[in-house]
């Protein structure tokens, strides 16, 4: 069965089922679909997505990014749960620790940045796996503006809740460069300077070392990565749910 799926305006739509997991079964088609922004596809587009079977949209934009949203009339339930929200100060702060891995491998700064984000936006974590854990019946599409960072964290984290191995969930983290190449390809031609157009491609990679230096560095912070979950206010029976709408 295929895991790329075609909804028009979406570039990087993927389902998340068919990974193997470490019991030996796999994880479920329809149930967890990634996507970039949903407010951009079309109304074919939006057809698709219900068509699919989808009935709950977790949208991880800010409040300043949501400027489109579904049609009222398609029987989807969105959840608004920002990712990252924080104070303009709060960004100041945040946005100096990320200076400071400017200087570092692509894998070793997208890392780092990851974890910066994970510990500063924990409850809104636990919040975003909470939601998709009580989601009702019917898939789920996880969305934010690009469909990389955002996006592939938290799905990251949920295959892993799933047990899809390590090594899988990098893989798949790893095939938004790829998919997302269109768009990525547009910002560069407009890049107006080579320092602007370096920053684009750096920010536009996403090696799948990026996923397993995560996972590695938070079950040496924590034990664990469910620990981690746990700590972000994640109890065992949303990571039970998480898991089994996950499984085949």
């Amino acid at each position: 069965m295929p895991r790329d799926l075609t909804w028009d305006g979406c570039l990087n739509v993927r389902d998340l089922g068919g990974h193997p997991t470490g019991d030996g079964g796999e994880t479920r088609f329809g149930s967890l679909v990634r996507a970039d922004s949903v407010g951009r596809l079309s109304e074919s587009g939006w057809q698709a997505l219900v068509a699919y079977g989808i009935r709950t949209v977790i949208d991880l934009r800010g409040d300043h990014e949501r400027e489109d949203d579904p049609p009222g009339e398609l029987p989807v339930d969105v959840r608004h749960v920002p990712f990252m929200e924080a104070s303009e100060a709060e960004w100041e702060e945040i946005a100096e620790q990320l200076e400071k891995l400017d200087e570092l491998p692509v894998a070793d700064a997208t890392r780092d940045a990851y974890l910066i984000f994970l510990e500063r936006f924990k409850p809104n974590v636990g919040a975003a796996i909470r939601t998709v854990a009580e989601a009702p019946e019917g898939g789920v599409v996880v969305h934010c503006v690009g469909g990389k960072d955002r996006t592939g964290l938290l799905t990251a984290l949920l295959l892993h809740v799933a047990g899809v191995p390590e090594a899988e969930i990098a893989a798949d983290y790893a095939l938004s460069e790829e998919r997302l190449r269109p768009r990525h390809d547009a910002w560069l031609e407009a890049a107006e300077t080579e320092a602007e157009r370096k920053r684009l491609e750096r920010i536009t990679q996403t090696p799948p070392q990026v996923i397993t230096g995560v996972f590695d560095k938070l079950e040496r912070r924590y034990g664990s990565v469910d620990a981690y979950l746990h700590s972000a206010g994640v109890g065992e029976e949303d990571l039970a749910r998480a898991c089994s709408r996950r499984r085949a």
